[in-house]
């Protein structure tokens, strides 16, 4: 299989103030959208899209169990940025997998995970 590109769709029940948090709060550009589906760029290859659930037969899992994790060039430059426009960020910690990360949580509850390799860290 020769995938293209990769997307990963979270359904809302919040779903106004989910398009507000990633379009507005993490400043994801807007690839596609209608009154109830938004589909933001990640990368060249990769996409996140918030569906409205009141317009889709997938239902909002409220956030249970799902992490959203982005790698970041500088995570105290995405620290800064995410906690000025109020979202709320932890602290920035350090974890064994020789990475520096912190997390937030979108409207719906989902867990956002920044993360940056550490000094000297080998990319996989």
């Amino acid at each position: 299989m020769d995938l293209v590109t990769a997307n990963t769709i979270l359904y809302c029940s919040r779903w106004d103030a989910a398009v507000v948090f990633y379009r507005d709060g993490l400043g994801l550009p807007i690839l596609f959208s209608t009154d109830w589906f938004v589909e933001f760029r990640l990368s060249p290859d990769s996409r996140l899209s918030v569906a409205d659930e009141t317009c889709a037969s997938v239902k909002s899992s409220g956030g249970a169990g799902i992490t959203v994790s982005l790698e970041v060039d500088d995570v105290e430059a995405t620290w800064k940025l995410v906690a000025q426009r109020g979202l709320e960020p932890t602290a920035i910690r350090d974890h064994p997998w020789q990475a520096r990360v912190f997390y937030l949580f979108d409207p719906e509850g989902h867990r956002i995970e920044i993360w940056q390799r550490s000094q000297g860290a080998a990319q996989a």
